[in-house]
C-alpha cells in the first residue's frame, strides 16, 4: 500500500517577485507583436494574449486597468507595464546631427558660391534650410547628412539592422513601432547606398598589417536569373577581408583579378595562399607572384586539405562565405553584376570594421590588423562621421538596388 505523501506548504512568491513577473509578461505582449492602441492621451487599449478581448488601460489621476489582476491587487499589471515601455519606445530620440567641416559654402553641384536660401525642407524630425544655385540653377542643402530625412543615430541604427539580416520592409516597421517615425523602405536603401560607398572610399585609405598567410575562395550568388561568382580574400591571423570581386566565370583572368585587387590594398605579399584546390589558382598565383622556391621572395599555394589538416583547411573563409548568406537571404538575389559588386563592399566594410568576431575574442578585423581608427560604442556612427570630414571622400551618391 502506498504510503501518503506529506503535505507540502507552497512557496509564497513574494510581491518582488510578482511585480518582476508582470513586467516581463507585459515586455511579451510587445514582443509577440501586439500593439496597443491609443484612445487618447490618457486611455489605451491592449490586447489580451490569451483572446480577442481588449483590456482598457487610463492613466487620470493614476494607473487604472480593468482586469481582473489589477483589480484584485490594485498594483501594476502585465497590461499597465506594456504602456509604460510602449510609451517610452515610441519617444523620439534625442536629436544627434553628425558635425561636418563646412568652411565655405557652395553649391555641392558646380562648386559655385553664387548661392542664395531658398525655403527649407520639412522632415518628420526638424526644418532643413535649403539653398539655390545662381549659376547651374538647381536646389540643394549643404550638408551631405541633412540632404535625407533622418539623424546620425536613426540613419546608423537602419543599417546596422540591415547588415544583421532585416529587410528594409521591417526595418522601416521597426522605426514606427519603436520610435514613431514613418520612413518609406526606399528611403532606408538610399542611406545606406550613399554611406556605405562614402565610408568604403574612406577606409580605402588605410593599409592594414595583415599576415603572411591568406585564404581565397569563391561562392555562388543569384544576379537577375542566373549565377555569377564572388571572389573573396581573407588574412589569416585577422580575419581581415582583403578583397572582393564579382565574376561571371571562374576562368584565370577572374582569379587573376581578385588578387591583382589584393594587392592593391596590402603592405607586403603574403608568403602562403591557401585554396580549394580550383585549377584556375595555380595559374593565376604563378602570374601574379613569384612562385621559385628558390627566390626570397616566393609565394606558397597550398591546396586545401580538408579538415584533417587544419593549418590547410579553408574553413576560414568559408565561414565568411555563410555570413554573406545569411544578408544575401533576405535580398533574395540581386538585380545585376553591379549591383552584387557594390553590396558585396558594402558587406566587406561591415566585416572589417563594424562587427566584433568570437575568434578575435570580440575584436574587429581592422583592430586586430592595427588600423588607427577609434571608433566609440556605436562605431557606424563614428565611422560615418570620420568618412565625412575627410577631404579625400566622395560626397557622391551612389544609388542601390
Amino acid at each position: 500500500m502506498e504510503q501518503p505523501q506529506p503535505f507540502r506548504k507552497k512557496k509564497r512568491i513574494s510581491d518582488k517577485n510578482l511585480s518582476l513577473n508582470r513586467k516581463i509578461r507585459g515586455y511579451a505582449i510587445l514582443a509577440k507583436g501586439d500593439m496597443p492602441i491609443a484612445v487618447s492621451e490618457e486611455e489605451f487599449l491592449v490586447p489580451s494574449q490569451s483572446s480577442d478581448k481588449k483590456y482598457k488601460v487610463t492613466n487620470i489621476s493614476g494607473w487604472n486597468c480593468e482586469c481582473q489582476d489589477f483589480q484584485n491587487r490594485q498594483t501594476d499589471c502585465k497590461h499597465i507595464h506594456a504602456i509604460k515601455l510602449w510609451i517610452k519606445l515610441r519617444a523620439k530620440p534625442e536629436i544627434e546631427e553628425l558635425e561636418i567641416d563646412t568652411n565655405e559654402e557652395k553649391c555641392i553641384y558646380c562648386n559655385s558660391l553664387n548661392i542664395v536660401k531658398n525655403g527649407s525642407r520639412k522632415t518628420a524630425i526638424e526644418n532643413k534650410q535649403r539653398f539655390k544655385c545662381n549659376d547651374c540653377k538647381k536646389r540643394f542643402v549643404l550638408d551631405p547628412v541633412k540632404r535625407i530625412k533622418g539623424n546620425g543615430k536613426i540613419v546608423t541604427l537602419a543599417m546596422d539592422l540591415y547588415f544583421k539580416g532585416l529587410s528594409l520592409r521591417d526595418i522601416s516597421d521597426t522605426l514606427f513601432q519603436f520610435y514613431n517615425l514613418r520612413v518609406h523602405f526606399d528611403t532606408i536603401r538610399r542611406w545606406i547606398s550613399k554611406y556605405t560607398q562614402i565610408m568604403d572610399d574612406y577606409t580605402k585609405n588605410f593599409k592594414p598589417e595583415l599576415s603572411d598567410k591568406w585564404h581565397i575562395d569563391e561562392q555562388m550568388i543569384k544576379s537577375k536569373k542566373d549565377y555569377i561568382w564572388c571572389w573573396n580574400v581573407l588574412d589569416s591571423e585577422t580575419r581581415f577581408l582583403i578583397a572582393n570581386n564579382v565574376t561571371r566565370g571562374r576562368e584565370i583572368k577572374d582569379a587573376r583579378a581578385v588578387l591583382k585587387i589584393a594587392k592593391k590594398n596590402i603592405k607586403e605579399n603574403p608568403k602562403e595562399i591557401v585554396t580549394d584546390g580550383l585549377w584556375s589558382y595555380n595559374k593565376a598565383i604563378r602570374k601574379e607572384f613569384v612562385t621559385k622556391r628558390t627566390s626570397p621572395n616566393c609565394v606558397t599555394h597550398s591546396r586545401n586539405a580538408g579538415i584533417a589538416k587544419k593549418l590547410l583547411n579553408n574553413n576560414m573563409v568559408e565561414r565568411y562565405h555563410n555570413e554573406f548568406r545569411e544578408f544575401d537571404k533576405v535580398r533574395r538575389g540581386f538585380k545585376s553584376d553591379e549591383t552584387a559588386q557594390q553590396w558585396s563592399d558594402a558587406f566587406r566594410l561591415y566585416h572589417n570594421f563594424i562587427k566584433k568576431h568570437m575568434a578575435l575574442n570580440g575584436a574587429t578585423p581592422s583592430q586586430v590588423a592595427e588600423i588607427d581608427i577609434d571608433l566609440g560604442r556605436n562605431r557606424w556612427l563614428s565611422l560615418l562621421k570620420q568618412s565625412l570630414n575627410h577631404p579625400n571622400t566622395t560626397k557622391k551618391e551612389v544609388i542601390l538596388k
